[in-house]
């Protein structure tokens, strides 16, 4: 009797995460269906963020400005492709080919050294989610992944993503980015500003207090190589 009333309670606990479950995701799908037409005010890393900076600094406020995918430089646009995601056309939100490399990277260096995750899925962890690292985590950015691919275009996942991502400290979106860095707007970035803000993608905070750390430099000379050769939307 016991065994049976211990299933029973386990089975409508399940069944009750289920239902969250569904309806966290259907809350998910409906902001990314307004989101087709209608710009994001935030996103869950903007509000993790200023909650960070007004831990120390109560008035501190981002640095964020949207601006339409016309008025960011095509630089800007191939750097990010060229550094983060060079099959980004190609793909329907994962590239498998880069997934593996990056796993075998890790287990070659006995720690996480690259990510494989395409503009996509950097989108996705953006919008929704926090900056840790859990096994849940990388689920619902596959699952919301699917969603955006599956509902925007391409040029309108890339046009988020170059408005959202994070550049610095408080600094989110390449206009915030090239006014802070370059005192100039996205729309003027030339390749070379634009090699730069691509390199810092992977990790933007360290990068805006490291300006002129060596594998930054590094990075934007490859990247700088390679943006003739990217195709962006």
């Amino acid at each position: 009797m016991q065994k049976r009333s211990l299933g029973g309670l386990l089975g409508r606990i399940g069944l009750i995460l289920l239902l969250l479950f569904l309806c966290w995701n259907v809350w998910i799908l409906g902001h990314v269906l307004w989101w087709r037409s209608h710009n994001p005010s935030e996103t869950a890393f903007m509000s993790e963020q200023r909650d960070r900076l007004q831990q120390k600094n109560p008035d501190a406020e981002l640095r964020h400005k949207w601006v339409p995918y016309n008025r960011i430089s095509p630089s800007l646009k191939q750097a990010l492709v060229a550094s983060e995601d060079a099959k980004f056309l190609e793909h329907e939100g994962f590239d498998w080919e880069g997934i593996q490399t990056a796993w075998e990277k890790n287990v070659k260096k006995g720690r996480i050294v690259a990510g494989g995750s395409t503009i996509s899925q950097q989108l996705a962890k953006n919008l929704f989610l926090s900056s840790k690292r859990t096994p849940w985590r990388k689920l619902e950015e596959a699952l919301i992944t699917v969603m955006l691919e599956a509902v925007m275009d391409k040029r309108r996942i890339f046009e988020i993503y170059l408005n959202v991502i994070e550049w610095g400290n408080g600094v989110f979106g390449a206009e915030a980015a090239a006014r802070y860095y370059f005192k100039t707007s996205a729309a003027n970035l030339g390749p070379g500003q634009a090699a730069r803000l691509a390199a810092m993608v992977p990790n933007p905070r360290y990068f805006d207090t490291h300006r002129n750390d060596s594998r930054l430099l590094r990075k934007a000379a490859i990247i700088s190589r390679r943006i003739a050769y990217a195709d962006a939307p």
